[in-house]
């Protein structure tokens, strides 16, 4: 990485002159459908907000705010009355209407779309349309996160009578509108300059896409592309702040990391055991040196920035003393310096394999040996899903936003491989919390019972929280008014503009 870094540092910054129209932006992946009800990768989701609008916003707190719906009422736990924005067209010039919305979630709830957003919406029993600016939602039981899952970045909504190749050219009514795709290469979209709220200045975007992580460094330094966001390794991202034609923002994210542990193991089912590693593990080093202090030590699977954030829970501070003393307390005294072996599974993802390696040496400060296993992303992530493992380390990504995530990783019901509580967590008073959360509407009540949740998860430890990675993004100096959004999304598009 250092070859990489100075490489970057000296490569003289020649290219072609950008195009005065098009704002050039590196992705890492191609999205792989741009159906809002369908898509639910990273790029799908983040450009989707982008060509589609949702009936509610979030805003830099993750609460709902009006968008095209301008307002709605809740007459009763399992009724929401939605009143339309007038006057909105999708980019055929097509009226968006009451129709087009039931259209879109009837396409779900019905099954005629394959979709694993389908069991997002199996609380809702039925939808009406009354008349062209009135929608009305009724639900079989009360169900909090309705809004949410209404909101953007969860689901878009698609024209009347959309079906299965509706992906192939998208139409919506966001602030660009879809232009081209080429699988691998690139996605082109351009200005819808008839948007119903305030439009882009942006005349065109190209997605570029570009897998390599060097790759799409040098493409910013030459200045061949204009702009990448979380998509570059710590150490360039120091060295292209030498460069005077690039900037580089960095902000609070809410990409949260954490190890994660199995508690069908024999061992691990102990939580003077969990505990114990959470003291032995030592995150603001590992912040520091490996990813440059572009993270912040995380307390809950909820980003800071959260409504539903409890910073007051029990933390781990390093305390290899007192892991220790744990451990003999959980009868697993040192023989030859060693107390017993567990596996650490990995993926070949040079960052996860670093992160193994350290915490390898500070967990043997306390007489834990840990057995690093790497395998190809695909092998990893089945056998994570099994259950067929002991240690491991992920990122939720986007997933943390809504409180919801506590009943889809940490439910006794969710348990993989249906659902993502991969830990195999289960507390009779977390799973009743979940479900008062779910069925309360008020938001103060609701604060408080996600704030018993975190607090007794912080004491159980399924997960050990490590940080939230920082959003960084690099820039050339022609783009400006780019703000950028806690999530991480590509909501910067709708402000940014290019120097003439």
């Amino acid at each position: 990485m250092l070859l990489v870094s100075f490489v970057l540092l000296f490569l003289p910054a020649c290219s072609r002159k950008p195009d005065p129209h098009t704002l050039v932006m590196i992705i890492e992946s191609s999205p792989t459908n741009l159906d809002p009800r369908v898509g639910v990768d990273a790029q799908s989701e983040r450009i989707d907000e982008l060509l589609f609008d949702s009936l509610v916003r979030r805003d830099e707190h993750f609460e709902l705010q009006p968008w095209l719906a301008e307002r709605w009422e809740i007459p009763d736990p399992q009724t929401y009355v939605f009143h339309l924005h007038p006057g909105v067209r999708f980019h055929n010039e097509q009226p968006l209407t009451a129709r087009d919305v039931k259209w879109t979630f009837d396409s779900l709830i019905s099954g005629k779309l394959r979709s694993a957003k389908t069991s997002t919406y199996a609380p809702v029993d039925h939808i009406d349309a009354p008349d062209d600016t009135t929608v009305v939602f009724h639900l079989k039981a009360p169900f909090a996160a309705l809004l949410w899952n209404l909101s953007d970045g969860a689901i878009g909504i698609v024209p009347y009578g959309s079906g299965e190749d509706f992906n192939r050219h998208p139409v919506g009514s966001g602030p660009f509108r879809f232009a081209s795709a080429q699988q691998d290469k690139e996605v082109v979209v351009e200005r819808n300059p008839d948007y119903w709220a305030t439009p882009a200045k942006l005349e065109r975007v190209q997605f570029k896409v570009i897998p390599d992580a060097t790759t799409r460094a040098l493409e910013l330094r030459k200045q061949s592309a204009d702009v990448a966001i979380n998509a570059l390794t710590a150490d360039t991202v120091v060295a292209l702040k030498a460069d005077r034609g690039l900037t580089v923002m960095e902000s609070p994210g809410t990409i949260y990391a954490y190890v994660a542990m199995n508690l069908r193991d024999p061992i691990l089912r102990d939580v003077r055991v969990r505990r114990a590693i959470a003291y032995a593990i030592n995150v603001q080093p590992i912040i520091h040196y490996l990813l440059r202090d572009q993270a912040r030590p995380a307390y809950s699977v909820l980003p800071p920035q959260h409504w539903a954030y409890d910073a007051n829970v029990t933390k781990y501070p390093h305390d290899p003393q007192r892991a220790r003393q744990m451990l003999d307390d959980a009868g697993y005294r040192p023989v030859n310096g060693i107390r017993f072996h567990i596996t650490f599974k990995t993926s070949t993802e040079e960052s996860t394999r670093l992160l193994a390696a350290v915490l390898q040496q500070q967990l043997h400060e306390v007489g834990i040996a840990l057995d690093i296993r790497s395998f190809e992303f695909a092998t990893f992530f089945a056998d994570i899903t099994k259950g067929a493992y002991q240690l491991h380390s992920l990122r939720w990504v986007g997933g943390n936003l809504d409180p919801d995530i506590f009943e889809h990783i940490f439910a006794t019901a969710s348990f993989a491989p249906k659902r993502a509580n991969r830990t195999f967590y289960s507390n009779a008073r977390v799973d009743e919390l979940i479900h008062q959360a779910q069925s309360t509407l008020d938001q103060q009540q609701r604060k408080v019972l996600y704030d018993q949740i975190q607090q007794i998860l912080a004491e159980d430890l399924p997960y050990i929280n490590l940080w939230y990675l920082d959003n960084v993004l690099v820039h050339t100096n022609r783009v400006h008014g780019i703000e950028v959004s806690p999530s991480g999304n590509y909501d910067f598009l709708r402000t940014a503009e290019l120097a003439q």
